[in-house]
Order: structure tokens, then sequence, then C-alpha cells
């Protein structure tokens, strides 16, 4: 048990971090500078954890066996800083899955460089074993928590890009939704399949995209392995 947490949170804790860090970086890159002012651009997690979004909940989940996801503080973004807010908001909101999928990207690489340096059918030792799920972990979660936040739901980074590309009309939409967006978000992920599985959104939306995207991350570690992606 503690051995299975120990490959989980590291990797998740790091994934929200990244992801929460990106967004400030785009941000101070697009003239918003809020989040390196609150210090907010450190990767140290403790600046950055949440302790039911990234702690409680995910552990919850994983014990009712559901998907896990979780979320840090976000980093604060000032977007009438941004040079073009509108079109700035859009972009400030993608870095951060677009983060999640390159970390994906970079650890499936490690997979297979380690199945490169460790091909034989021998036992590796149990710290090579331990980094080894690890980066599969990281890979599952960066995929999932990219995905994840791409829904076009606030607060959802989807909701962000959305706001980017959208006429005004459907912008004041967005708005009348923000203050509630976390109700309708415990609601539709949590309540309503808790009521009624046949209804888990999360299976139905989001595990699609993630398999397709993981098979193409491990035809990613196969070829770094230098293996038939087939």
């Amino acid at each position: 048990m503690l051995y299975s947490a120990a490959t989980l949170v590291v990797p998740m804790i790091f994934a929200i971090v990244f992801h929460e860090v990106a967004h400030g970086l785009a941000a101070r890159a697009l003239g918003d500078p809020t989040a390196a002012e609150q210090r907010r651009l450190s990767l140290n997690p403790l600046r950055h954890v949440d302790p039911i979004g990234t702690i409680i909940l995910p552990g919850m989940l994983k014990l009712a066996g559901l998907p896990v996801f979780g979320w840090a503080k976000p980093v604060p973004v000032n977007y009438a800083r941004l040079r073009h807010p509108q079109r700035d908001m859009a972009l400030v909101a993608a870095a951060g899955p677009l983060t999640n999928f390159v970390l994906a990207a970079l650890a499936a690489i490690a997979i297979g460089l380690m199945i490169r340096v460790y091909p034989g059918p021998q036992a590796p030792a149990p710290w090579v074993t331990f980094i080894a799920e690890n980066l599969r972990n990281f890979v599952l979660l960066n995929v999932f928590l990219g995905v994840f936040n791409l829904l076009p739901l606030p607060p959802f980074d989807g909701s962000r890009i959305l706001r980017g590309v959208l006429p005004r009309p459907g912008v004041r939409l967005l708005d009348r939704i923000e203050p509630y967006g976390i109700v309708v978000f415990l609601v539709i992920f949590i309540v309503v399949p808790w009521i009624s599985p046949g209804l888990h959104l999360v299976d139905r939306l989001v595990m699609p995209p993630v398999g397709w995207a993981i098979d193409h991350y491990e035809m990613l570690a196969n070829w770094a392995a230098g293996q038939d992606a087939a």
C-alpha cells in the first residue's frame, strides 16, 4: 500500500506543480508578472499544494477505485496586465495542459531508455523498478491532467481557452457559469457517478482521448527503447 502510494503521490504532485508553474511562466512572458511577484514560480511543491485537491481528494478517489485527479493552488494571473488580454488568456491557459503533454513525452522516452539499459530477463534492482513505476504513473497522470483540464467547463483551462476564441455572448455565458464552476464540477463528476455509475462522464468524455494518447506515448517509449512501435 505504501509502495503504491509512493509511486502515485510523487508523480502527481510534480505533474500538478509543473502545470501551475507553466501558467505563471506563460503569463510573465505575455506581460503579467503577478505569479513571479508572489513567488509562485517555484518548483517547491509546498508553495502549490492544496491539501484537499492535491492530497485528500486524489487519495479518496484512489481508495474508491475511481479515476484519480486533483488540483493545486492556482497560480495567480492578472489578465488585465496581459498585453492582449483575450488572446493571451487562452495562451496562458493552454500552457498548463501543453506542459503536461510534453512531460509525459519526456517520461515515456525515459522509460524507453531504461528498457534499453535493462533489456534482459533478469529482474532489475528494486530502485530501478521504483523509478520505472514512478515514470509510468508520471505519464498516466500528466496525460490525464492535461486532457481533463481541457474540458470547456469553468474553472478548467478549456474554458479559458474558449474565452480567447468565443464571441462576446459566449464569454458572457462562461462568466455566468464561473461562480458555480466548482459546484457544477462536483455534481457532474462525483455526485452523479456515485448515484448512477452508468453516467460516469470521466469514463465517457476523458478516458477515450487519454487512452488514445497513452497508446501513442507507448509507441514513443518503444521507439526510445529501440523496439518496433507495432
